[in-house]
């Protein structure tokens, strides 16, 4: 009878395991920053890769194509990792500031990437769908009220509005009107915020 492998062969398929799990990451860590600096159709394989720090050969090692990348990009970019948590207040200050529009490849990557995501694949659209879903709860969270049907449309529009500050700000080349923007959007959705539901 066979015994099981010896235990450095099992140590060896672990940290491969672990390795190609680490690699993976740096690689949807890289095509994030890419992606959002650049947009979809500007960044290669090859430079995505090259930024990882890995060789363009082991790319289909872990994704099936570019559009494979792209949609798990999108999903690895979309998972929260931090939230509003109670403070909507301090959230809007900084996600509405102008040291978050001058950041565009490490900002938000809904502000980034949402538009060209209408030419990419289902699997991408889909994988924006769950993460819009996911952000407009967290805001609902966040959104003062005891009716949930006004605090979901409260963090629809404030959103939206949130979302569409930042593209236009970053869009236009007037730094005055840009900032404007900004502190507009925050001092709207800050009054919105205090009417009575």
């Amino acid at each position: 009878m066979k015994l099981s492998m010896p235990v450095q062969e099992l140590f060896a398929m672990k940290v491969s395991r672990e390795q190609m799990s680490a690699n993976r990451t740096r690689i949807l860590d890289a095509a994030s920053t890419l992606f959002r600096d650049r947009g979809f159709d500007a960044v290669t394989v090859s430079e995505v890769m090259k930024a990882a720090g890995l060789t363009h050969g082991g790319f289909y090692g872990h994704f099936a194509s570019k559009d494979d990348l792209i949609a798990q990009t999108v999903t690895h970019a979309l998972t929260p990792s931090d939230g509003v948590g109670g403070d909507l207040q301090a959230y809007l200050e900084a996600y509405l500031s102008p040291e978050h529009r001058d950041r565009a490849a490490t900002g938000c990557p809904t502000a980034s990437l949402a538009s060209p995501l209408r030419h990419q694949s289902p699997e991408a659209r889909m994988a924006m769908t769950k993460g819009l879903h996911s952000q407009i709860d967290r805001l609902a969270d966040a959104v003062p009220g005891s009716d949930a049907a006004e605090r979901r449309r409260a963090a629809i529009g404030s959103w939206a509005a949130m979302v569409g500050a930042v593209i236009l700000a970053r869009a236009v080349d007037d730094p005055a009107l840009s900032d404007e923007v900004l502190m507009q959007t925050r001092a709207w959705i800050d009054e919105t915020s205090r009417k009575p539901v």
